[in-house]
This record gives C-alpha cells, sequence and structure tokens, in this order.
C-alpha cells in the first residue's frame, strides 16, 4: 500500500472518530468512541487529524495523546537507523 494512501486514510478516519465523538459529547445519551479507539487512530500514524479534534478535558488523555505525538516526532527526528548510530558512538 503507498505510504501516502495509508495516511490519507488513517488521517480520514481518525478526524471521523474525533469528529463523532465530539458529536457524541454534546448530544446526550449517543455512545461515545472509546479513548483507546482514539489513542491508538492517532498511534497508526492519525495524529495530524487529532490535532485538529483533540480532545481538551480529560487530563489523562492528555497526557496519553501528546506522550504519542512526541514519540512519533522523535522517531521522524531520529529514525531508529539514526538513533542506533548515535546510541553506537555514545557508549
Amino acid at each position: 500500500m503507498n505510504m501516502f494512501f495509508y495516511l490519507a486514510l488513517i488521517n480520514a478516519l481518525t478526524f471521523f472518530f474525533y469528529w463523532f465523538d465530539k458529536r457524541a459529547a454534546r448530544r446526550h445519551g449517543m455512545r461515545r468512541v472509546p479513548e483507546a479507539t482514539l489513542l491508538m487512530a492517532g498511534f497508526l500514524g492519525g495524529t495530524p487529524a487529532a490535532l485538529v479534534g483533540h480532545k481538551t478535558r480529560k487530563t489523562s488523555f492528555q497526557i496519553k495523546f501528546w506522550a504519542v505525538t512526541f514519540v512519533q516526532l522523535g522517531l521522524l527526528l531520529f529514525p531508529p537507523d539514526v538513533l542506533r548510530l548515535i546510541l553506537s558512538r555514545a557508549f
């Protein structure tokens, strides 16, 4: 599968999950999207879409969300090959 297609798909899906969850939060009685689903969608590559529709009230969710975001940023800045090279020279 093409990486661009995958990222477009996972971000569209993530955006939908966050939109649906926000809609359900405003309408009492609607079933919400589980936090684990929202976090997993972001972890699988949907972080840009999650940033648009992120949840702001629950601190425990925010901590997990930003942890996933910073891990992804770290992997972008220091891919495993680069990190392995840095660590091999440091020790």
